[in-house]
């Protein structure tokens, strides 16, 4: 059995942080969700930019947007909002046999709203309706202005991916967000079964924090065993 579909058999999903229109439309996505297990996709702006930046695959959408005189933001909306509905179609098999559990591909709101709280809700909502997908997940940075949004979402009823954690605290307060949303939904007698989230740590920003910290002590490191120490920290 492939290794990656192995990761299902101990409870683990894994999921691709990449998403390009070349790689939907030659099949590779598919074939990772097919062949690979793959269970989730993940994107973003910065993804977003080098895959529109570094393939032809998008130049005529652009021009026939470009004559609707729709401003560059509409353009790039239009854009990124038509790679994630087809990879939700893609991904819709997963999540259909997961009950929900799974198959979920995620859309950033814009980074420039992340300190509003009003206009994070009005995007999420315009987002989900835009690209009209059961199995589209938003994602909403876990900052002081976004925890009420977080709650406001899940309240009515949008899956939501809560980036930007980076500590315990940070988790206690989205997991109170996510509870409460929740907890208020059933006492509307509304239905949560199908109101997902998740709870998405800058594992990688720690990473790189943790590697400069490392680098600076074995700089400092005297004598053979203890670079041979810090260097067993580095994975080396």
């Amino acid at each position: 059995m492939n290794t990656l579909r192995q990761l299902l058999e101990h409870g683990q999903s894994y999921w691709l942080d990449n998403l390009t229109r070349p790689m939907i439309r030659t099949g590779e996505l598919k074939r990772r969700v097919t062949n690979d297990g793959l269970r989730g996709v993940t994107s973003n702006p910065a993804i977003f930019q080098k895959a529109i930046t570094s393939s032809k695959e998008y130049d005529s959408q652009i021009r026939k947007l470009s004559t609707e005189e729709f401003t560059l933001p509409r353009i790039y909306e239009n854009l990124v909002v038509t790679d994630a509905r087809t990879a939700c179609d893609v991904l819709r098999p997963v999540f259909d046999s997961s009950d929900g559990a799974d198959g979920f591909v995620s859309l950033e709101v814009s980074p420039h709203l992340a300190y509003s709280t009003e206009q994070t809700i009005a995007e999420t909502r315009r987002l989900w309706n835009a690209v009209d997908r059961p199995n589209l997940m938003v994602k909403i940075p876990g900052t002081r202005e976004g925890l009420p949004a977080i709650h406001q979402a899940l309240y009515e009823g949008f899956n939501i991916n809560i980036t930007l954690l980076f500590s315990v605290g940070n988790y206690q307060e989205v997991s109170e967000a996510f509870l409460t949303a929740l907890e208020r939904r059933v006492s509307e007698g509304r239905s949560v079964r199908n109101v997902a989230s998740v709870a998405s740590f800058f594992v990688s920003r720690i990473d790189s924090l943790v590697d400069q910290l490392l680098g600076e002590r074995w700089s400092r490191a005297r004598g053979v065993e203890e670079r041979a120490q810090v260097a067993e920290l580095f994975g080396k």
